[in-house]
């Protein structure tokens, strides 16, 4: 479905990030991986490696757009194309906001939101002139509904998602799709630290009775990759069992 496709995901070492370059690497596409945790990143490229494709990976922080710059370079001077971003590099720095310092709203808005920022301006060029390519940002339904204790991450992703819109009107005349993917509560080496009772009060909130995993997200994100998504952009896509509807 993705042969020979040149796929670039940030914030890659593991989970969501992982789940997708394994995803896309299943249906032929070349990967590149990004983090800043080089030893994680390194044992996902050994994983991806394993599915027979060519796989990059480089050690980039996405707030510093001189890094983005010299990375996609780089993926430009060894496959000559970039067909896909995956922008899911992000982070917490959780806080009420009476209690948020500066250096909390700063640094999550710098990876989260300048971060994509930066990816996309560097990969929108190319994308341009080779008349094609997709986007997608990965998003959070507390973009969409707000939290306690959330506020830079809240606004973070809600930017993130007017970002994915405004992307997908700039350049979807050039064939250049965008659009976002907003998860739930997924099972992830965070939420299996969570205590059995803020696990209960979770699950209770959430019509199909279950926590979703990084493959759920994967899935989409192969979806809105592939060529069966052509018709599909500036769109914001839930993936919560239900729980915001």
């Amino acid at each position: 479905m993705l042969k020979d496709k040149v796929a670039v995901i940030t914030g890659a070492a593991r989970g969501i990030g992982k789940e997708i370059a394994l995803k896309l690497a299943g249906q032929g596409a070349k990967i590149v991986i990004c983090d800043v945790n080089e030893n994680e990143l390194k044992n996902a490229q050994k994983d991806i490696a394993k599915l027979g494709v060519e796989v990059m990976m480089s050690v980039v922080d996405v707030s510093s757009f001189q890094q983005v710059t010299e990375f996609i370079n780089n993926v430009l001077d060894k496959f000559e194309r970039i067909d896909i971003l995956i922008n899911n590099a992000g982070i917490t720095r959780d806080k009420l906001l009476l209690r948020m310092e500066e250096k909390d709203w700063d640094s999550v808005l710098s990876i989260n939101l300048k971060g994509a920022f930066n990816l996309i301006k560097a990969v929108s060029r190319p994308m341009l002139k080779q008349k094609g390519g997709v986007i997608v940002n990965m998003a959070s339904i507390i973009g969409l509904m707000g939290n306690p204790g959330q506020a830079n991450y809240a606004a973070s992703k809600a930017g993130l998602i007017a970002l994915t819109k405004t992307v997908a009107k700039e350049l979807g005349s050039k064939g250049v799709r965008a659009n976002a993917i907003a998860p739930g509560y997924i099972k992830t080496q965070m939420t299996d630290a969570l205590s059995d009772t803020v696990k209960e009060a979770m699950l209770k909130m959430i019509p199909l009775g279950e926590l979703g995993t990084t493959n759920d997200i994967a899935n989409l994100a192969l979806f809105l990759c592939s060529p069966q998504s052509r018709y599909i952009t500036g769109q914001v896509i839930q993936v919560d069992g239900g729980m915001l509807m």
